[in-house]
């Protein structure tokens, strides 16, 4: 059995924040990660993907992002980044280390992997699944459509798509990346409940991100309130001409989907070959069933990132849980700081008995 002050579930984005500044503050951090190797959710994104935050802010706690800073890092990139951010990780870190169960003890916790190994911890940071539960809603007519249904988690290039009648549900950042690379190869709507919102990536001549930085309000507590709808398109112009253009158009949101056809909002149909699904994720943590760590959607129960219903235990890497950014490669250095102190504050004792 392996005896640590903190047990970190997730080796990507959020687990290394956490495990570093964890080290930083003289613990000695444990992250188990379910994956044969680094990089987190990472490697399993559209090859296209690209951040809307410069290098500048994507950067984790004790390694800047390398290049220029004002550029926009695309997914291999990133992948090469939490490889190097994991080899200079003052932390154990082991691979292929799935948790099948965290239970709470009167010292903390017992955490039991896949292949047996049992590690005692006096706290966890659960730092996985925020990416791990690709959300599909029940959208009228859609579990009997005839054509193919993709998340946009399952999405990888639009070669893979060319030449089809595409159809695009949702209106954040990934759903308009995804239907303008799309539309140069196929027919391509995109279709959301409200309005598509806009935000111009550049302000006066600094990053959108620079100014919510500077005014604060990205870890203000107001910030996530102010968000409260759909999450603006972040946008240096080329999305919103691609829409005015029609290529892809965007539509209200249809009827129902009708065999292998789809009913529009305005009563006209069409075949359509593709539904891609980029609605987003839910929090997808089996290790703590039964535990009352999560609520009934499977939302963990927490304040600020601690949990409200185990001491010692906390998350990272929520959607929305400090920053405007905290599910991102941004947000989870800020957030990781912040909750680890939260925790270790309100449960030390259990560090202490650990030593």
């Amino acid at each position: 059995m392996t005896f640590v002050d903190l047990a970190v579930i997730g080796g990507g984005q959020s687990g290394l924040a956490t495990a570093h500044v964890a080290a930083r503050r003289g613990l000695r951090p444990l992250v188990l990660d379910a994956g044969s190797g680094p990089g987190g959710s990472w490697p399993a994104y559209y090859d296209s993907l690209t951040l809307f935050s410069p290098a500048r802010f994507s950067g984790l706690p004790g390694m800047p992002f390398p290049g220029d800073p004002e550029r926009y890092p695309v997914r291999d990139e990133v992948i090469d980044y939490l490889t190097a951010r994991t080899a200079a990780l003052d932390a154990d870190v082991r691979f292929g280390a799935r948790v099948q169960q965290v239970t709470a003890t009167d010292g903390g916790f017992l955490i039991t992997t896949a292949d047996g190994a049992v590690v005692r911890a006096a706290s966890v940071v659960a730092a996985s699944g925020g990416f791990g539960s690709p959300y599909r809603p029940a959208l009228p007519g859609l579990e009997s459509f005839t054509g193919r249904v993709l998340h946009a988690a399952e999405y990888r290039r639009p070669d893979e798509l060319a030449g089809t009648r595409v159809v695009v549900v949702g209106g954040g950042n990934s759903a308009v990346q995804i239907a303008a690379e799309l539309a140069r190869r196929a027919t391509v709507s995109i279709t959301t409940r409200g309005p598509l919102r806009f935000q111009r990536q550049r302000i006066l001549g600094r990053d959108f991100h620079w100014w919510l930085t500077r005014t604060g309000l990205d870890t203000s507590r107001w910030g996530p309130r102010l968000l409260s709808g759909t999450v603006p398109v972040i946008d240096d112009g080329r999305y919103r001409a691609a829409i005015v253009a029609g290529n892809p158009d965007h539509r209200p949101f249809p009827r129902r989907f009708d065999g292998d056809r789809i009913v529009w909002a305005d009563g006209t149909g069409e075949r359509v070959d593709v539904v891609v699904l980029a609605t987003g994720y839910r929090p997808d943590l089996p290790y703590l069933t039964g535990t009352g760590a999560v609520g009934e959607t499977g939302v963990p129960l927490h304040d600020g990132g601690v949990s409200t219903v185990l001491p010692g235990m906390g998350f990272v890497g929520l959607e929305r849980q400090r920053s405007l950014a905290s599910a991102t490669l941004r947000g989870a250095g800020r957030d990781a700081g912040f909750v680890l102190d939260r925790l270790l504050r309100r449960a030390g004792r259990h560090v202490a008995a650990a030593r």
